[in-house]
């Protein structure tokens, strides 16, 4: 096999932050390590695209005794200027497996 079929498998047409984001919408109460096994990433990935989350305002955390609860915001729109016309609740039911 050449090395650019051997490169199709390793890219997908989502970011892991935009998989992060859905995972958590869908899951809100998994733990970083239950999305870091879901998503195929370390679970120190997850921890730095869950505070780039929280910090653009995309999801919130609250805590529920010992453990954290995700909200995420679906009202924002999405950042880059392409799809910058779509909110997170557009993603989301884009994506969202039933």
């Amino acid at each position: 096999m050449s090395d650019r079929e051997n490169n199709k498998s390793h890219w997908t047409f989502l970011t892991n932050h935009a998989h992060v984001l859905l995972c958590i919408s869908e899951n809100p109460d998994f733990r970083l390590r239950d999305i870091a096994e879901v998503v195929g990433i370390t679970e120190r990935a997850v921890h730095r695209i869950v505070t780039d989350l929280i910090e653009a305002g995309y999801v919130d955390v609250e805590r529920d005794g010992r453990c954290n609860v995700y909200v995420t915001h679906p009202e924002k729109h999405l950042r880059h200027s392409i799809e910058a016309h779509c909110h997170v609740a557009d993603l989301i039911r884009l994506i969202k497996r039933e």
